[in-house]
């Protein structure tokens, strides 16, 4: 697994930081992963149409 540095947005670290907390995810890097891997399964699904692409950039 290759390391990766990246910044967030306090607000967002902190609903991470609940998700952890309530055991929905052992970790908060298991909870970005999993994020990751649902926006990567989506774009490659082909589910989300061009016109309706979640904006996965917004803070």
């Amino acid at each position: 697994m290759e390391r990766v540095t990246l910044r967030i947005p306090k607000q967002q670290i902190e609903e991470v930081e609940r998700l952890v907390d309530s055991g929905e995810f052992p970790n908060r890097s298991e909870a970005i992963r999993s994020a990751v891997r649902e926006m990567v399964n989506e774009q490659s699904d082909g589910r989300t149409e061009q016109n309706s692409k979640r904006n996965w950039a917004k803070v």
